[in-house]
């Protein structure tokens, strides 16, 4: 640790330059940075120097040490100030207390006492620091990927389910500051083209830039499903385009700069000034993000866009068919991609594109033909059971009429995604069987992470923490905490061991980070529980 920087001020001379030369400062992990003869000459001085500690006579010509301590606590409150007075009054003792005076030490002051004291304070400081760098490590440890209540929130927040002051309450709990003129919402995926499993480079991409969104207070991010994630801008008229443009220019140049083929879209909503008006803006998102089904080729979405000749054909044109839209992958790749909510949109769009050629009875078979193909070969991949897709497919036949298409193509994609869906479920039951016990056997090895237990059952990092919250009903961190807990309270109430020897034996390197932890999560110190002073639940 460095050395701990003392300031002194004190109008006599001679006590000054006693104290100043009385102790071997580094002897006792401090630095004597500088001293004054009264507050006024000091403030300067402290302004400057930052000390940690400032010793203080209270009686001093021009400014006196209380009106110094108060004066400086506002500017430095991580001051810790020891004040030393010729006078035993109380009056003096109360005021000091109230300005958060750390020590009060009386004429004549000895080596002796000021050593003491010095040693006290300095422990107050290393433990206040040890606190703030605990804070800090569980605050990263669970902000590393979601806490499920963050995920619960934005859910219903753009679901449109809570009154803007549920939203505020709601927010003020977790620790959100959503407070802005305007907000906007950007939905984005990365996938990998060249890879089937989920431990490929888009992992990696969305990673690094995931912790990239976090620098920046202006967005805040949270997860839409497992492949997707948004981003929540807040700012005002002037900044908050500027602010979408930087964050879709952030998700194209990690993408673009990636040694690896990636599939990657990004969907822009309409800016709204309201808290209530999210909804609709992710509502607005959403339909753009799904267009990246018809025109997957494309990377950026925006409603805007939307509105142009491209997406909604000129109906003076409607007997050209579009060739990129009829292309048979384009129903493959959706049904490999889309959600279910998509399928109205992707279906309209996709019919809309053919408009003046369904009248033909030829074509109309040939494209319900292509369909269940397309279809059929999507949900081979997804290793569907062959039988499953005979059973539960929805037939046509020669008959089926221009107005009957569109419903065929929405009952089939509905069908197939619940199908899709349904068998990743399988999947994903047992990747978290797997990685549950897995960590039901290791959660007290002290390296245990998210990335090793990803690593151990062959996934992404990412695509495990989408699936832990979504099945298990808790975050990675949040599973392996109350495992932890779990195992020390019964240690702490069945044998006797040390708190140390505890902190050791589930995982925990330092033990007064296991302390720390075990006070954040039970509302009590390990050594309290033990006591019995805090009942169980």
């Amino acid at each position: 640790m460095e050395l701990i920087k003392v300031f002194i001020c004190e109008d006599e001379s001679i006590v000054r330059e006693g104290l100043r030369d009385m102790i071997p400062w580094e002897k006792y992990g401090f630095e004597f940075v500088g001293d004054a003869p009264d507050g006024e000459m000091a403030l300067p001085m402290i302004r400057k120097l930052k000390p940690d500690v400032l010793i203080t006579d209270i009686t001093m010509p021009f400014m006196d040490g209380l009106s110094l301590s108060k004066t400086v606590t506002k500017e430095l409150p991580n001051l810790k100030i020891i004040v030393i007075s010729g006078y035993s009054d109380f009056e003096y003792a109360r005021k000091a207390i109230q300005i958060g005076v750390e020590q009060y030490l009386l004429k004549p002051v000895t080596k002796t006492d000021m050593i003491n004291a010095l040693e006290g304070t300095r422990k107050k400081i290393i433990e206040e620091n040890e606190q703030k760098d605990y804070v800090k490590l569980y605050e990263q440890e669970f902000k590393k990927f979601e806490r499920l209540s963050h995920r619960v929130f934005f859910e219903k927040l753009v679901e449109g389910s809570m009154s803007v002051e549920e939203i505020y309450d709601e927010a003020d709990k977790l620790h959100l500051n959503l407070a802005a003129n305007c907000y906007n919402i950007v939905i984005f995926t990365i996938r990998d083209l060249d890879q089937t499993t989920y431990s490929g480079d888009a992992s990696g991409v969305t990673e690094s830039l995931l912790n990239q969104f976090m620098q920046y207070p202006d967005y805040i991010l949270f997860r839409c499903n497992v492949f997707s994630y948004a981003v929540l801008i807040k700012g005002d008229e002037e900044s908050l385009k500027r602010l979408e443009d930087k964050c879709v220019r952030m998700i194209r140049e990690h993408c673009e700069q990636a040694q690896a083929r990636l599939d990657w879209h990004v969907a822009t909503g309409v800016a709204t000034n309201r808290l209530s008006g999210l909804s609709s803006c992710y509502q607005d998102a959403n339909r753009a993000f799904a267009y990246r089904h018809i025109f997957p080729t494309q990377h950026v979405f925006t409603s805007e866009q939307l509105k142009s000749e491209q997406y909604a054909p000129d109906e003076n044109q409607i007997n050209k068919i579009d060739a990129g839209k009829f292309d048979p992958m384009i129903i493959r790749y959706f049904v490999q991609t889309g959600t279910i909510n998509e399928v109205g949109t992707f279906a309209d769009e996709y019919m809309q594109s053919l408009e003046g050629s369904l009248n033909s009875i030829l074509f109309r078979y040939y494209l319900l033909v292509s369909i269940r193909v397309n279809v059929e070969l999507a949900l081979k991949e997804a290793e569907v059971d062959p039988e499953e897709l005979s059973n539960n497919l929805p037939s046509f036949d020669m008959n089926t009429t221009e107005e009957e298409v569109g419903g065929y193509l929405n009952e089939v994609l509905t069908t197939a995604i619940k199908m899709r869906d349904a068998e990743a479920q399988k999947r994903g039951n047992d990747i978290i069987n797997n990685a549950v016990d897995y960590i039901n056997e290791h959660y007290a090895d002290e390296d245990i992470s998210l990335d090793s237990v990803a690593e151990e059952i062959n996934i992404s990092a990412n695509y495990l923490s989408a699936l832990f919250s979504n099945k298990v009903g808790l975050s990675f961190v949040e599973y392996i905490t109350k495992k932890r807990m779990a195992r020390a309270k019964i240690l702490l109430r069945n044998t006797s061991k040390r708190s140390g020897e505890i902190a050791n034996e589930i995982g925990y390197k330092d033990p007064r980070y296991f302390s720390f932890v075990f006070k954040k999560n039970q509302g009590c110190t390990p050594s309290q529980y033990r006591n019995g002073e805090v009942e169980e639940e």
